[in-house]
This record gives C-alpha cells, structure tokens and sequence, in this order.
C-alpha cells in the first residue's frame, strides 16, 4: 500500500528526532541529569507525534524522569507531582478560560455567523474578490467573539465555501481565505493562548489582550489585501459577482413609496412625510427609516462629544485639607490674626519660643496683623520677583494670601481645571470614522440602507459584546474573569435575544465548555509537573549554557527563537508549543533584554502556523471534514502556503515596527 505523503513527513521528524537520541546517547562520555533532561524533551515529542495524549504524555514522562532524578524516591516524586499539579490549579487567571469557551460555543449556536456573511459579501460586494473579502472580515469579527479555530472554520466551510465554488473561485483561494481567517481566533483577544501564555510566562493578561489587538488587526487586513491584490492580478481565481447575485431585496412598503435599490433614502424618505399618494406606507414605517438613516450620524456625534470631553479635560488635583490630631476645627485667632493652639490644661504644650527663634509664617501677611509673627524681611520682594512683578513700594499693601494661586486658576480655568489639546490619535481615528459616516451618507441608497439594517441584526451586536468584553479589560473596569463571566452572560442574552436558546443548546454548550477546558487544565498541570522535573534534571540549564555559548546579540536570538517556533508548528499543536517550549525560552529573555510581552506577541502570530502547516494543520482537517469531496487535502494546503508567507511578513513587521504591538499597553498601562 502506497504511504501518504503525510505520513512520510511525520516519520522523517521521527526518525530525525531517534537518530539525535541516538547520537546523543552514544557521542557523550558521561551521561548527566542535563542529558536525561534533554532525553526526556525528545521523548515527549516522539510520544506526541505517534499520538499518545499530550496533557499525560507530560505527566507520565515528567513523573518517570523526576523518579530517576531523586534516586528512585518514590515519595519524593509523588510530593513533586502534587505541588506542581496544586499551583497550576491555583492559578486564578485559568477561570477565564471555561466561561470565555463557555460565550464562544454560546456566540456559535445563536446563529449569527449565517447572517453576519450575507451582510458582509452585499456589502463588499463591488470589492474584488468580495465573497472570499466577506469571509476573512467575518471570521475576524466571529474569532474575536469566540475564539474557536474549529468552530470558524467549520462553520464558515458550510456557509462560504460552497458560496465560493458556486461563483468560480479555485479551490485552493477559497479554501486558504477560510482556514487562514479561522485561525485568527488564537490570536485576537480573547485568546485562550493568550491566558496560557500569559500564565505561563507570568505576563499580566491585560496587557497581552491590549497588545494582540492591532498585530491581530494588522494580520487580517494582509489577509484582505493579499485576496484582493490577487483577485485584480488574476480575476479568475476570484471572479466577481454577478448583478443578480449582488441585488438586494427590498420589503414590499418600501417599494410602495415608490422607491428601488438605486434611488437615493434620506430624501425620498423626507418626501414621503408629505403627499397622498404614500397613503399605501404608515407613516410609522416611514419615521422608523428615517431614525434608522439619522442613527450612524447621532452616534458619530455623540461619541465624538464624549471622548472629547474626556480625552482634553485634566481634573484639578486634589487637595488634602490634614487636620493635626489635637486641633480644633477653629485655627485662627480672630483677634490677633495669628495662629493659636486650643487652650490645653493639664496636658503637653509646644516649648515656648524665644525672641528670634524659628517660627511659622502668618497665614495672613496684612500691615496691621497685631501680635501676629511677622515674615523676614525681603519676604515681599522675592515672592514678587517669583511671580514676576516689580517690588513693592515702601508702605504698600502686600497681595492677599494665594493671590497669585487664584491668578494662575484664573488662567487655567473655573475651579482649577485645565484642558490639554487632544492627542493626535484622537484626531486620527475621529477623521477615519468621519470620513466613513460622510461617505454612508453620500452614497446611502435604499440597497445600502437594507445592508445597513442586516449588519444592525448581525454584525454590531456581536461589535457590542467584543467592545464590551474588551473594553472593560483593556481599560481596567474588570478583571479578565470578571470581563469573562460578563461576557458569557452576554452569549446567553444574544442566544436568547434570537431565540435561539433552548436547554439542549445550554447543555450541549456546557458539555463542550467542560471538555475543552478540562483539555486546557490538564494540559497546564501536565506542562507544570513537566517544566519541574526539566528543570530538576538541569535541561533548562544546559540550554541555557549552550545558546549563551553562542555570544548572540537580541536580533539573532529572536530570529533563531522564533524559526524554532514556526519549524515546531509544522509537527506540533500550539498547545504543546506553550506548555513545553515556552517555558525554555522565557527564562533567556532576560539576558537578551526582550520584553517578555513583546515576545508573546510574536509568538502569537507565529503560532499561526501551528493550525496552517502540514501535516499538524487541524484547520485543513475541520475544512476537509465539510468540504464537497472533489476538494482535497492537498488543494486545501496549497491555498494555505499564500496565508503562511503573509504571516511571517506580519512578524518582520512586528519586530521593525514594535509600536505595532506595543503602542496600546504602553498609553494604557505605563
């Protein structure tokens, strides 16, 4: 029987990784904890790649090699294994992980991704290549909802594929926007990698989320780019749509007006508030449009006005009135105008001052302050030079006490507040955002304005929940548990708001929350007993050793740190990259002085791969399983090769361009 290509591959990695145990075992004089260390890392990955569990692949061989470290104390290693296995579970930040799967499968099951794609290819519909554009935006917007690679891709291979083949795209395009839109979910927020990640590493989740949201972006947009560079340069590949499959039905009243997709809404609508013959049209349906064409420009003015506001007012600073402890609410002596202490009897008093000892200064200075302490002389003047004046002619009342405080809240404003010019980010966005509000109303005809209600049924409440979630992450309102508790809450409200949830959708949601976050946890205690008993042995430091022996300077670590991630992607998950590897190079970024979030980051966008390469490539497998049969494997991992390419340029132009990534945390959070 003719072996796969496939299979051919997996066995070459095999054999390689064998044959280096081999050479490892015989070319050593003295075998060390160091080299059982390392023996114990190839054995994982053998096991993995021969298809043994990952989660009890690591706590098997993490528990037979810690038995061989301690001499074959059995106690020892139980005690090992318990507390590795405790502080893993201990970890408060894993809770988010089964209530953020718990939204997404939630998310999934209300049945907006149907919707959400009709919307998107009406609306891109003049776009080159609009239905495979149409499909890289909605599975962004789906992965940022759920986060789930399977349940995308999936999904979109029942929706958009066959709607690609139908209307003449090859197979590879359209199976390459697809996987590769899919697999935004493990990097756009909230990203379980993230959490892992962010454990693992000890990086504050938070920060992770603010920072994958632009690279993640950044991806996406390569993505669009690439389809419709390609879609110009060789149209067949994806041919535009026909007019009949880019017309838009319009409901029976608003044909009534009359009115067809062409003719420009807000002044046919303006039209129809008047005249006998829209008798056939209530006039509530006409005022329900109308408010419907007004809402892009309310909220555009509304949000402007609102973080404005914010983004140029400096509160004044708060000021601490300290009362000393002994002291009576009155502070002033009205008849000498000097500060006295509350008559004390029987109890501690100040010692009394000489005649030209240190004393405090008034807190009036007026000429006719009898018996109160005088300020030294030329007090006047240098307070006046500071403010800037002349100094004061002999006899001359001197200003009133904070005068000049009241002088600069004066020029500041009303209550000491002050205002700042808003940054230029503001400007940015604001500009965009306007920009697109003047064109949907320049260009708003009855079709546009159908597309304009079908994206307020799919694609802005699901923008609402993101927002939502995210927002209060980002900007520190919750934690990410309590944003993920939020946000499953706000799954159920969607689901329910569709009238989609049942209790067997509930149930079958809850069984599979539970199964893949009993995956994720038994994979983090797997990888913790893992890392001890690496670490035990001196793995960690024998790496360690031998890469500092090869005096590199940060680019050359970063470049060969993030080939050894893209070559694991190919045989491995990005779990097992996570759990087993991550924990090899987070102690080394210290000595190359990497920012640990900044190397998240672009380990993020390399684990990308993990779901594109062969033969590992779960997403070419989720496609297949809903794929027409004349679609092929091999077809399916042709359109990845594109999308991979785009990937690695997104990490050159994360390490070029840090800001890309780093931006958002730094003004938010530094």
């Amino acid at each position: 029987m003719k072996m796969r290509k496939e299979l051919w591959f997996g066995f070459s990695i095999m054999a390689l990784v064998v044959a280096s145990i081999v050479w490892l075992l015989l070319g050593v004089e003295t075998v060390t904890n160091g080299h059982l260390g390392l023996l114990m890392l190839s054995l994982v990955v053998v096991a993995i790649m021969l298809g043994f569990p990952t989660a009890f692949t690591l706590m098997g061989m993490g528990m037979i090699f810690t038995w061989l470290a301690y001499d074959r104390d059995i106690h020892r290693t139980l005690d090992l294994m318990v507390q590795a296995a405790y502080k893993s579970m201990a970890n408060d930040v894993l809770i988010a992980v089964p209530l953020f799967v718990f939204m997404g499968y939630l998310v999934e099951r209300a049945n907006l991704i149907e919707k959400l794609f009709k919307s998107m290819h009406l609306a891109m519909a003049r776009v080159p290549g609009s239905l495979a554009v149409a499909t890289l935006v909605t599975c962004t917007v789906f992965a940022t909802a759920t986060g789930i690679v399977g349940a995308v891709v999936t999904l979109m291979g029942l929706l958009a594929l066959p709607a690609m083949l139908r209307a003449g795209y090859s197979t590879p395009m359209a199976a390459g926007s697809i996987t590769a839109g899919g697999c935004l979910g493990i990097l756009l927020p909230p990203s379980v990698l993230l959490i892992l990640y962010g454990a693992t590493a000890g990086v504050s989740v938070v920060q992770l989320y603010a920072g994958a949201f632009f690279p993640g972006l950044m991806l996406a947009a390569l993505y669009v780019g690439y389809v419709i560079l390609m879609a110009k340069l060789k149209p067949h590949w994806a041919p535009p749509l026909s007019p009949e499959e880019r017309r838009v039905q319009l409901p029976a009243q608003t044909e009534a007006l009359p009115a067809h997709g062409e003719v420009y809404a807000p002044t046919r609508l303006l039209a129809a508030l008047k005249g006998r013959r829209n008798a056939d049209v209530p006039l509530s349906y006409v005022l329900r449009q109308l408010v419907l064409v007004l809402l892009p420009g309310v909220l555009f003015l509304a949000l402007a006005a609102g973080t404005y506001r914010a983004v140029t007012h400096v509160p004044p600073e708060a000021v601490y009135d300290i009362q000393p402890i002994g002291f009576g609410d009155e502070r002033r002596d009205t008849d000498t105008g000097g500060v006295q202490e509350p008559p004390v009897e029987g109890g501690l008093a100040e010692p009394p001052i000489d005649e030209g000892g240190v004393s405090e200064p008034p807190l009036e200075s007026t000429a006719d302050a009898a018996g109160g302490v005088q300020e030294p002389p030329g007090a006047e003047r240098s307070a006046d030079a500071d403010a800037g004046g002349a100094p004061l002619p002999p006899g001359a009342e001197a200003p009133a006490a904070g005068s000049a405080a009241a002088a600069d809240a004066d020029a500041e404003g009303p209550a000491g507040a002050t205002t700042q010019p808003a940054p230029t980010w503001w400007w940015v966005v604001f500009a965009v955002l306007g920009a697109l509000t003047t064109l949907f109303y320049l260009f708003l005809s009855f079709a546009r304005l159908e597309i304009f209600k079908m994206l307020l049924a799919s694609f802005f409440p699901l923008v609402f929940l993101i927002l939502a979630v995210l927002g209060s992450i980002v900007f520190g309102l919750a934690t990410p548990t309590e944003a993920a508790a939020m946000g499953a809450m706000g799954g159920v409200l969607l689901a329910a708001a569709y009238r989609r949830l049942n209790l067997a959708m509930v149930k079958e949601s809850v069984y599979l929350t539970a199964k893949t976050a009993a995956m994720v946890c038994w994979l983090f205690v797997g990888s913790a007993i893992f890392s001890a008993a690496f670490a035990l042995l001196g793995g960690q430091e024998l790496i360690e050793r031998w890469v500092l022996s090869m005096d590199l300077g940060k680019v050359e670590f970063l470049v060969l740190s993030q080939i050894v991630i893209f070559l694991l992607g190919w045989p491995l998950e990005w779990t097992e990259i996570i759990v087993i590897f991550m924990p090899i190079f987070i102690p080394l970024l210290a000595h190359f002085d990497v920012d640990p979030l900044f190397f998240g980051l672009l380990v993020a966008l390399n684990l990308q791969t993990a779901f594109l390469s062969p033969p590992v490539a779960m997403s070419a497998f989720y496609l297949k399983g809903v794929a027409p049969p004349h679609v092929t494997l091999n077809q399916i991992f042709l359109g990845m090769i594109p999308f991979m390419g785009i990937q690695i340029l997104a990490i050159v132009l994360l390490y070029l361009f840090p800001a890309i990534g780093m931006w958002l945390p730094e003004l938010l959070y530094r």
